[in-house]
């Protein structure tokens, strides 16, 4: 029997096996490309803006009285949270409460307090009657020898003192009522409530969460806004706001569904030039960039892709240079 050469016959099957492998591979692990429909339909000016001069930009959805974050002056344990997102809210209803309980017995304390002080008017206001009439009566005798100096002295002193014990029970009483307002107001102040009637956009506080007042506080705890109507506010970089027809409105669509387009009537520009924070992932944009913020007020039937802090795209008409004809 012939003895195999590894060299000649078996090196060469190997040699054979690892091409076909390799082949497979590379079948395998190809790319589709097949055609495929996109998943977002990128944003394009329509109608009679498509062939006229224009400036794009992106923005953000935001409530027409802008985002109102929603702290707490007085720290301490939530008690009770009276809202839920989505829910629609006036001006002054209670949105959550924190616990009261050491004001309460604050209260109860200053009210002792007062009705200490009234008691120690009273009292004496009873001494100062007293020792007037007794220094009337010292007075109002004729004969000089019937009361000695002393005498007068005394009562005089004794007047002075009711009347000194009055005027300080007097500031007691004072004292107490404002520290009673004091602590009322603070008890009122424990139940955060809505700045105006607008809808809950969301709530990050829970029953039994401790909440902290001041700069370094944990909040905001409550987000709410008027959404009726909404508005966009739109970034446009600051070499194109030169452009902008100000005051035209704008077609304005939700970040990836390009066909749900409305138009936007204008409402203001800001004053102040901002660096720009809206990224739209362009592989050209410049992210050093200051813009122009514009804000449009969406009408009443936009769709429901238009939600709070939802991104836009969106087409403003160009403003038609000096001398170009109409």
């Amino acid at each position: 029997m012939a003895k195999l050469s590894f060299s000649r016959q078996i090196l060469p099957v190997i040699a054979l096996l690892g091409i076909a492998a390799a082949i497979w591979l590379i079948v395998s692990q190809a790319p589709d490309r097949s055609m495929a429909e996109a998943e977002e339909t990128p944003a394009m000016a329509s109608g009679a803006l498509a062939g006229e001069a224009r400036v794009a930009g992106a923005g953000v959805v935001e409530p027409s009285s802008e985002l109102i974050e929603v702290g707490t002056a007085l720290s301490g344990i939530v008690e009770a949270v009276l809202v839920a997102p989505g829910e629609r809210v006036t001006k002054g209803q209670p949105l959550f409460r924190v616990d009261t309980r050491h004001l309460e017995a604050r209260i109860r304390e200053t009210q002792a307090n007062i009705a200490r002080a009234k008691a120690a008017i009273a009292e004496a206001r009873s001494a100062e009657a007293t020792a007037a009439r007794q220094l009337s009566l010292y007075r109002g005798i004729a004969d000089p020898l019937a009361v000695s100096r002393a005498e007068i002295i005394s009562a005089e002193g004794n007047a002075s003192a009711a009347r000194a014990r009055r005027e300080l029970a007097e500031a007691d009483l004072a004292a107490a009522q404002a520290t009673l307002s004091a602590a009322r107001t603070e008890r009122e102040r424990a139940t955060v409530r809505a700045p105006i009637a607008g809808e809950i956009l969301r709530v990050d506080v829970r029953p039994g969460e401790l909440v902290n007042a001041g700069p370094g506080g944990g909040g905001p705890y409550v987000r709410m806004g008027e959404t009726n109507p909404l508005h966009v506010r739109i970034d446009v970089d600051e070499d194109e706001a030169v452009r902008v027809d100000m005051g035209a409105p704008a077609t304005v669509s939700p970040r990836g569904d390009a066909d749900a387009r409305v138009t936007a009537s204008f409402v203001r520009a800001e004053p102040l030039v901002v660096p720009k924070r809206s990224l739209t992932n362009s592989a050209q944009e410049r992210v050093d960039v200051r813009v122009l913020q514009l804000v449009y007020a969406l009408p009443a039937d936009a769709p429901a892709a238009f939600r709070v802090g939802q991104q836009v795209d969106a087409f403003i008409p160009a403003a038609k240079a000096e001398g170009a004809s109409e």
